[in-house]
């Protein structure tokens, strides 16, 4: 289990997280939405361990996660970021192998080579896999990158038993992995995401569009000007009076009988909407 408690980040004197926790399990899809600003970058990044919180702690698997070496860590989770500057052209394949490099020293093994070869099938850029990576379309990059930090994480026994849990809990930390992503890609990618889910991964993912939230994720983390709003469900926590306080936008809340899940849709309306559709 990932667990971010009663996390506080202050930078000078503005808060940008203010008591906030979070609790991912092995098998979660755990969405993180707010507005602007609420801090939601500043979270993932604390729970990577790129940022140290001012007050709190991050733990994993009951293990503080600043006691973890960076290889272990590395092995145990893996941070698809908004950006990532390369200053290299390389190659989509050789980004893909640097997923690899907690995982051999030197020269990578025939089952470094097969799990690159499997995450270049698996987000559907094998065919690119010659191409510099700074020639591709932001859409493309993006694809590419989560490749690399499924190389990172996967193991050949993965591969060879895909209808088998993994023995060790690992975890994706996504931030906004749908940005420039065209409509099939987004749940392409969202997919890809569910699937580790039902194999033992942990996700936690920010995420824009609160009806790709509706549709995958197990729990959501509602945020606003760095505080906690409300965690759970996504039909409990995004209701019209929550995302109107989150967003100051009002939105109808739509049940269908062929839906799996409830439909938001904006409205013009300046005060927030109580009533739903059925």
């Amino acid at each position: 289990m990932l667990e971010a408690q009663h996390i506080t980040h202050q930078i000078n004197r503005k808060t940008l997280l203010d008591d906030v926790s979070l609790v991912v399990r092995p098998g979660e899809l755990v969405a993180v939405v707010g507005a602007n600003g609420a801090g939601k970058s500043t979270l993932l990044k604390t729970i990577s361990r790129e940022l140290t919180p001012t007050k709190g702690e991050v733990v994993l698997d009951k293990k503080p996660l600043n006691r973890f070496s960076s290889l272990d860590l590395a092995r145990r989770r893996a941070v698809l970021a908004q950006q990532n500057p390369l200053a290299f052209e390389f190659s989509v394949y050789e980004l893909v192998m640097m997923g690899r490099y907690p995982h051999f020293e030197g020269h990578p093994h025939p089952e470094d080579l097969a799990i690159v070869d499997f995450a270049l099938e698996r987000t559907g850029i094998a065919h690119l896999a010659r191409r510099a990576v700074p020639t591709l379309s932001g859409g493309e990059q993006q694809r590419v990158h989560l490749a690399k930090i499924l190389a990172q994480l996967m193991g050949i026994e993965e591969i060879n038993r895909p209808e088998a849990s993994i023995r060790q809990t690992k975890y994706l930390l996504l931030d906004e992995p749908t940005t420039g992503l065209d409509f099939y890609y987004q749940h392409s990618l969202l997919e890809v995401a569910s699937e580790l889910t039902r194999r033992g991964y942990g996700v936690v993912a920010i995420l824009h569009d609160l009806n790709l939230v509706m549709q995958y994720a197990d729990n959501v983390l509602l945020l606003r000007e760095g505080k906690a709003l409300s965690f759970g469900k996504p039909a409990s926590v995004l209701t019209a009076e929550s995302i109107f306080n989150a967003f100051n936008l009002s939105v109808h809340i739509i049940h269908q009988p062929e839906l799996d899940c409830p439909l938001i849709v904006h409205t013009r309306q300046t005060v927030p909407l109580t009533a739903q559709i059925n």
